[in-house]
Formats: C-alpha cells, sequence, structure tokens
C-alpha cells in the first residue's frame, strides 16, 4: 500500500495523522474511523512507506504499530526522534509493561495496547494534539520566560532547551512537561503523582514508572554523569528534588 492522504469530504481539513501499521485491515478501519471525526490520515505499511509519507508534507501525530515487517517500530520511533519532535503514540499487541517503558525511553509521547477501543485512541490522540495546540497558542516569547539553571537555558515559549554553547537539545512532548514542572518547582520534594499532575505530558501514563522513565531519560541529557546525578537527586520514600537555582531571563 502507498502512502495515502484521504481529507475528510464534509468538513476543512483538520489535523494530518500518519498511521503506520501492516494490518490492512486496521489501516482501513482507522482511516475511516479518523476521516468521520474530521481528520486527514496518511498511512504506510512500513519505514520506506513511512518515511514517504513524512516527506509528502507535515504530519501532526504519528500512530505507530511496534510489531512491522522489516525495521519494527522502535527503531523507527529511534529515528524520527533524533530529527524530530512530531508527537508519536505507539500501538503493541503485547501488554508486557517493559514494551512500555521501551517506548517512553525512545521518546513515545503515548502508548496503547492491542486490542483498543478506536475511541480510546481517539481520546489519546486529541489529549497529545490538545498539548502541541496549547503549546504552539501560549504568549509570544518576550512575555515568557526563559528559564536558566546549571549550564542550560530553557525557553519556555518555544519549547527548546539550549546548552550553554547554544546547541539544541531535542526532548520528547512527555520529557519537556516533565523538565519544565521540576524548573518551576526547584529544590523542593516533588512525588511522582505531584510530578504526574503537573507534567500534563504524562497524565496519560500514570503509573509511577512513566516518571522513572522520563527522569532517566532527562539525566542522561541533563547530567554530567547520569549515574551519579547532580541535576535530578532521588529522594528515597518521597520522589525527586531538582537541586539547582533557576533563574528568570
Amino acid at each position: 500500500m502507498t502512502p495515502a492522504t484521504v481529507p475528510h469530504p464534509a468538513t476543512a481539513p483538520g489535523p494530518t495523522l500518519l498511521i503506520v501499521d501492516d494490518d490492512e485491515d486496521i489501516l482501513s478501519l482507522l482511516t475511516l474511523f479518523f476521516q468521520r471525526h474530521g481528520y486527514v490520515v496518511r498511512v504506510a505499511e512500513d519505514g520506506v512507506g513511512m518515511a514517504a509519507a513524512l516527506a509528502a508534507g507535515a504530519i501532526d501525530l504519528v500512530i505507530l504499530d511496534v510489531m512491522l515487517r522489516g525495521e519494527d517500530g522502535f527503531s523507527l520511533c529511534r529515528g524520527l526522534r533524533a530529527t524530530s519532535r512530531v508527537p508519536v503514540i505507539m500501538l503493541t499487541a503485547m501488554a508486557d509493561h517493559t514494551d512500555r517503558v521501551v517506548g517512553l525511553e525512545i521518546g513515545a509521547d503515548d502508548y496503547l495496547t492491542k486490542p483498543f477501543d478506536a475511541r480510546e485512541l481517539l481520546a489519546r490522540v486529541k489529549a497529545v494534539l490538545r498539548r502541541t495546540t496549547e503549546a504552539a497558542g501560549r504568549p509570544p516569547a518576550e512575555t515568557r520566560p526563559c528559564l536558566s539553571f546549571a549550564r542550560w537555558r530553557l525557553d519556555v515559549a518555544r519549547r527548546e532547551l539550549r546548552s550553554e554553547d547554544g546547541t539544541l537539545v531535542l526532548l520528547s512532548g512527555g520529557e519537556f512537561d516533565l523538565l519544565l514542572a521540576f524548573v518551576e518547582h526547584p529544590q523542593r520534594v516533588l512525588t511522582r503523582d505531584q510530578l504526574l499532575d503537573l507534567a500534563r505530558g504524562l497524565s496519560h501514563a500514570a503509573y509511577d514508572r512513566s516518571i522513572d522513565v522520563q527522569v532517566s531519560r532527562l539525566r542522561h541529557k541533563l547530567e554530567d554523569d547520569p549515574k551519579n546525578p547532580a541535576l535530578i537527586r532521588t529522594v528515597r520514600n518521597g520522589g525527586y528534588i531538582f537541586t539547582p537555582q533557576v533563574r528568570h531571563q
């Protein structure tokens, strides 16, 4: 099946989804379902088709199956995340939490296990896109603070993290939301439940391990020695504390 774009015929084009799955029945069903809800849909059955669909025009969100012929969804997500922050929802036939953790570790924004109710997937898509829209619709940069800590600078308006030499560090939506929660509440112990509430990008995955995974990923991007973190420290039986002084610019 070649990548296809199918706009909803009765309304102005809505957000554009790319659905990557090698099950033609699932592709057909999801395409029709999302069309009825006003979305533009592109589809692909493998990594080659996914690359072609991404090159064909802007994508607002990718729904990516883990088990694909050829390169699997984890590998494709990892490659995508190296160059793009487009939101990704991963689908898997396995209910093992290990798969979910792996998905979060490589930058997926959400995760859903097959079989699933299409209405639940729609709700997840809306939630992820709502966060993206909220970020894009925030006040202009001059009215939003840039927050500096240690040797890092977090641009809240542009949702960008840069090192002191200006190098851009790519963060997933969940990583950015969690880091912002830390930076806005420095030098205080935050429980995992508090972090789930503060980092709205993680609220859909309300279990402790999701926070631990995202913290681990942030440490690998921020810390000089992720195994002995100085910026985000674990508080035994408490949660985490963000230790640096934060400066508003």
